[in-house]
């Protein structure tokens, strides 16, 4: 039925197959013997219809030859319907009549008598009744009447009683039970087998669908097609292909970066390889230097690439993870990361410039949302000149944090406004080194957080001229703390000064 096996470093592992089996055979395995008793109970209650009446017969033979003679009972039992009462050859029958006190008046004198001390309210005479009883350790079932004249006390009442043992019954209800049980131990197999071949049979497409899956080849996350599925597999199927679309976007997503980093990687490298050869044939101590300043200036471009990289790769691989999310306060994590960057922006003289908000609470991730701050200000310090200014923000409107670095450099256009974000998109004819990821690493982790990333030139004011530089804008939905609950003081103060 279970076709178990055991799988390494994971819990025993069970067949659908014999899952399904046993809850259909365990209700049958558990309504079989209560089967068998309701059987029982009315194949006992069949049998002992025609045995009853049967009894009844006699006993009302019985008692139409009882005649009452100025009070008295008297009866005139014929010798051939005594020997008519005595020629069951399975059963032992047994009669008595009895009349005033309980006097016998034909009949055997050893059939119990009724366990009733006086005549019951609630007989009618010349109505039959049954009673179970017991004699020389044998069940017995009786039939009795009472019978008087009209308007005799009941006292005077005569009670005809007929008793037999229960072979035959019991023999009888024997054979109904036999007759229902029995072909249950042929239908029941074979009820079993149509189960297990229905089973087969129902459980073919799921079969049908492991072989497909399994002649795919390595390489194929293509989609299941779900035309010929059935119904119950379809909610499987679509999330077996829900999953092969996520596998497929992280095998585009990690070729993409190889082809990126490959491409990317290649110019440095080759620069790099240029410069040192260069270096090696030089003899002359200065020309050496400048040689070697020009190597240090390459290992870092490269090594900055490499970091944006790394960090685009993680920001992507972020999204499809399940990263925790918890809250933040932007105003404070904003204010350290700029302290980190003041000194760069004093060898360029750069006024860097920092506008606090208070407590700003927001959900996110902190590693990438200092990824994300730097990067921003990378891009701004690099885009301004020297003597330039670079002003960073945070303010609170309502349900959203809007998070600002404004810079007074180069400024964007229009038309690079959308473009900007893509990777390796760098606006021309800006004399500026970078390698196009920052602001692709900014959207892909704003995009984690659900925030609007956006990178703008300055507002016209109202002569209709534009300051230089632009503003890049990240806005977050705000993330409301649960205000503390009030402190209960130990002592409470009188209300009344009467009470001090």
């Amino acid at each position: 039925m279970k076709s178990l096996h055991k799988h390494p470093n994971t819990e025993t592992q069970r067949s659908l197959f014999g899952e399904i089996l046993d809850w259909m055979l365990a209700p049958l395995l558990f309504v079989w013997p209560i089967s068998i008793a309701v059987t029982h109970y009315f194949s006992t209650s069949v049998a002992n219809y025609p045995y009853d009446q049967a009894l009844r017969e006699q006993v009302t033979a019985i008692s139409r030859q009882v005649k009452f003679v100025k009070g008295r009972p008297q009866i005139s039992l014929p010798g051939s319907a005594r020997a008519l009462l005595r020629s069951d050859e399975v059963d032992s029958v047994y009669f008595h009549v009895l009349g005033q006190g309980g006097k016998l008046i034909a009949g055997d004198s050893e059939l119990p008598l009724l366990k009733t001390a006086g005549i019951p309210e609630k007989v009618d005479p010349g109505e039959v009744y049954f009673r179970d009883d017991e004699f020389n350790g044998q069940d017995l079932r009786v039939a009795y009447v009472y019978l008087g004249e009209p308007d005799s006390p009941p006292e005077n009442w005569v009670l005809v009683e007929v008793g037999e043992t229960l072979e035959k019954r019991s023999q009888l209800a024997n054979k109904i039970i036999a007759s229902v049980i029995l072909p249950q131990f042929v239908i029941i197999p074979l009820a079993v087998i149509l189960v297990w071949f229905g089973l087969s049979q129902g459980l073919r497409p799921l079969t049908r669908l492991r072989e497909r899956i399994e002649s795919r080849r390595e390489a194929d996350l293509s989609p299941i097609a779900v035309g010929r599925v059935p119904e119950e597999l379809q909610p499987l199927t679509e999330a077996f292909n829900s999953m092969l679309a996520r596998m497929q976007h992280n095998m585009d997503a990690q070729h993409r970066f190889i082809s990126d980093a490959a491409h990317q990687m290649r110019t440095p490298l080759t620069a790099l390889k240029m410069q040192a050869q260069l270096a090696m044939r030089e003899n002359d101590p200065k020309q050496l230097h400048y040689a070697m300043k020009n190597i240090s200036s390459s290992v870092d471009r490269a090594s900055h690439m490499v970091n944006q990289l790394l960090a685009l790769a993680r920001a992507e691989a972020s999204e499809h993870s399940e990263q925790a999310l918890v809250p933040v306060d932007l105003d404070k994590l904003l204010h350290e990361i700029v302290e980190t960057w003041v000194i760069r922006a004093l060898d360029r003289q750069i006024d860097l410039g920092y506008e606090p908000a208070g407590p700003v609470y927001i959900l996110g991730n902190v590693f990438l949302l200092r990824e994300m701050i730097n990067n921003l200000l990378d891009n701004a310090l690099r885009y301004t000149p020297d003597e330039g200014r670079v002003t960073v923000r945070v303010v609170a409107q309502g349900d959203f944090v809007l998070l600002e670095i404004e810079d007074s450099g180069i400024g964007i256009s229009d038309e690079d406004v959308h473009k900007v974000f893509d990777r390796f998109y760098r606006v021309e004819g800006t004399g500026v080194e970078g390698s196009g990821l920052g602001l692709a690493i900014v959207r892909e982790i704003a995009e984690l957080h659900r925030a609007a990333a956006s990178l703008r030139p300055h507002t016209l004011d109202d002569q209709g001229h534009r300051a230089p530089g632009s503003i890049a804008r990240l806005v977050f939905s705000a993330y409301r703390l649960s205000p503390p609950r009030p402190a209960i003081p130990e002592s409470i103060p009188p209300v009344f000064p009467e009470q001090a």
